[in-house]
């Protein structure tokens, strides 16, 4: 004979016994608990008049699901069932409840009664204590932030896609959290070494002072010994210098990097000379793409194409000593007209021509910093709807979140890598470290 809901089943749920919950909710999961089939009675649906009416049924469901789970917690938490005699005298007991409004990512806005005790020992997990959000909406928040949107244009799309209010500032505090992350990302120990590095800035408007000023993001990309790439950090300044590099430099030692092979850089003054104070035996590249776009601010326009195909023999060449025949030979024709452009490549020949030293394969990712710089491109793609940064935490977020989208795309090695690996053994020798 078939028992009715309100009869007791010891099969049930100790918290479905002792509460009074729908019908429906009590047989769909104890059907569930029992591994039996979770069909709905054929005529179940009919009852709603539109999804309006759908939508506040499972609202209430979830709501009262909810509350008797924080009731199971508290049971748990005290160790005794309500009005149960084991709880005379033990210490602790229920203490009524209070209101809290919890945003949802499906249901928006819930306002649920959380179980407290007498002592203020109970730690809900299921909706903890401080939380008002579910963390699905968070991480969409934070998802939308990371990809360049505004925090009033998060604020409409939370409104329009969830039914959730969610101001500027509640997104604000929401995104903020991401600096407990980031100062651990930044602080994390590092390779003992680095087979190439690549460092760069890139130049946002940050407020300071009631104004809005030009500050610097320091970055560096390491080359694993699995051919992967990482970003190492991210440091801000005023304005990018050689003394600034030294201390950048200075904290990779300090989080544990111990040589760096090849380092690849613009050509700032100063620049090799920090690296070398820093990381004595390291190979310093200066990018050739660089010096060419240097070079060509000194030529005009009706000569810059003659000029740029004699400038390629020069870092085109098969070796140094060819390239150095190719810039006398530059000299001979352009010298005249455009001393300063040759002259910047003699002044930092030895640094732009390290590249000739290694096999071809290894040239083709160390002569240019193409590398960073399509970072910093991507970065200025996340961020281009944010103009101006409040303060420096915001502009760090924002970089942070960028950079932890674009390495998820870094997930091969670099082509051709085992060979590649084998060239710097073969050159390197001891200082490799597999």
């Amino acid at each position: 004979m078939r028992r009715s809901v309100a009869e007791p089943n010891e099969a049930e749920p100790a918290w479905v016994r002792r509460h009074s919950l729908p019908s429906f909710f009590i047989n769909f999961k104890c059907s569930i608990m029992n591994n039996q089939d979770t069909h709905l009675p054929k005529d179940f649906f009919r009852q709603f008049k539109s999804k309006e009416d759908f939508q506040s049924f499972f609202s209430d469901l979830y709501k009262q699901g909810v509350e008797e789970m924080l009731k199971g917690e508290l049971d748990e938490h005290l160790g005794y069932e309500k009005h149960s005699p084991e709880g005379h005298n033990s210490g602790n007991s229920r203490n009524g409840s209070y209101s809290k409004k919890v945003k949802t990512e499906s249901l928006g806005d819930l306002v649920l009664n959380i179980p407290r005790d007498r002592n203020s020992e109970f730690e809900p997990q299921l909706i903890p204590k401080g939380a008002r959000m579910s963390d699905k909406l968070e991480e969409s928040i934070i998802g939308m932030y990371s990809r360049g949107m505004t925090t009033s244009d998060i604020s409409r799309q939370v409104k329009e896609v969830y039914g959730v209010d969610v101001s500027e500032g509640t997104i604000s505090n929401v995104t903020n959290r991401i600096i407990e992350h980031v100062k651990e990302w930044q602080n994390r120990p590092l390779e003992a070494v680095y087979f190439t590095v690549w460092m760069d800035g890139i130049v946002l408007k940050v407020k300071q002072n009631g104004k809005y000023i030009s500050k610097c993001i320091y970055l560096v990309i390491g080359l694993k010994n699995d051919g992967l790439k990482e970003v190492l950090g991210m440091w801000m300044a005023e304005t990018e210098s050689a003394s600034f590099w030294m201390s950048v430099l200075t904290d990779l030692k300090a989080r544990g990097v111990e040589d760096i092979l090849i380092a690849c850089t613009d050509n700032l003054k100063g620049f090799t000379d920090a690296i070398k104070g820093v990381f004595p035996q390291t190979v310093t590249q200066l990018c050739v793409v660089h010096q060419i776009r240097n070079s060509c601010k000194y030529v005009v326009w009706k000569d810059r194409k003659a000029f740029c195909a004699d400038l390629k023999n020069v870092y085109g060449a098969v070796n140094r000593e060819a390239a150095a025949h190719a810039l006398e030979q530059m000299e001979l024709t352009w010298g005249t007209k455009y001393k300063h452009a040759i002259t910047s490549w003699r002044n930092n020949w030895e640094h732009l021509t390290s590249y000739f030293e290694f096999p071809l394969e290894i040239r083709k990712i160390i002569y240019t910093t193409n590398t960073i710089e399509n970072l910093n491109r991507g970065i200025r793609k996340y961020t281009k709807a944010k103009v101006q940064f409040p303060d420096d935490l915001a502009a760090q977020k924002a970089v942070y979140l960028a950079i932890m989208n674009i390495e998820k795309k870094w997930s091969m090695p670099i082509q051709n890598w085992g060979y590649i690996l084998h060239q710097f053994l073969t050159i390197f020798e001891n200082r490799c470290r597999l």
